[in-house]
């Protein structure tokens, strides 16, 4: 019976105002897509580690843990992805994980955009915390750029 209003949540989404198939025509907001507190950008692209969640909840193979480490080499911007393979899946051996690496490889560009450096990790290996789940390492040092250098 009343508006919901969001005011300064920091999610990403869209708003339409075309009227929906039933008559009304107040504004709409879509799902939102990632907040703007979380993402990154990397080698130009808007990444969220929310995105990467949602691709890694379309294979079983993976657990839901996972770490990114960016990093900033010959002046171009690495994407590391840490994730976990299932502990009945999991194989030291690398050829035994490639499969599941360029399948997560082939997803992640399609999506992003972006070629990461996927590195599977034993189970239980990938840090977890209490609270709100710390996700991203952001190893890139910008004080010589925004001084202009």
């Amino acid at each position: 019976a009343f508006p919901l209003l969001r005011y300064r949540t920091k999610d990403i989404c869209v708003l339409t105002r075309k009227p929906c198939s039933c008559g009304r025509t107040h504004v709409k907001m879509s799902k939102p897509m990632g907040r703007s507190d979380d993402m990154l950008i990397i080698r130009g692209v808007n990444v969220f580690p929310s995105q990467i969640e949602a691709i890694l909840t379309e294979f079983p193979a993976f657990t839901p843990q996972y770490f990114i480490t960016v990093d900033r080499k010959h002046n171009e911007d690495t994407f590391d992805l840490d994730v976990e393979l299932r502990e009945d899946l999991f194989s030291p051996n690398p050829a035994k994980q490639m499969p599941f690496i360029k399948y997560l490889y082939d997803r992640l560009v399609s999506v992003t955009g972006i070629k990461p450096n996927i590195h599977i990790q034993p189970p239980g290996t990938i840090q977890r915390s209490m609270g709100k789940a710390k996700h991203v390492l952001d190893k890139r040092d910008f004080s010589d750029w925004e001084k202009g250098k």
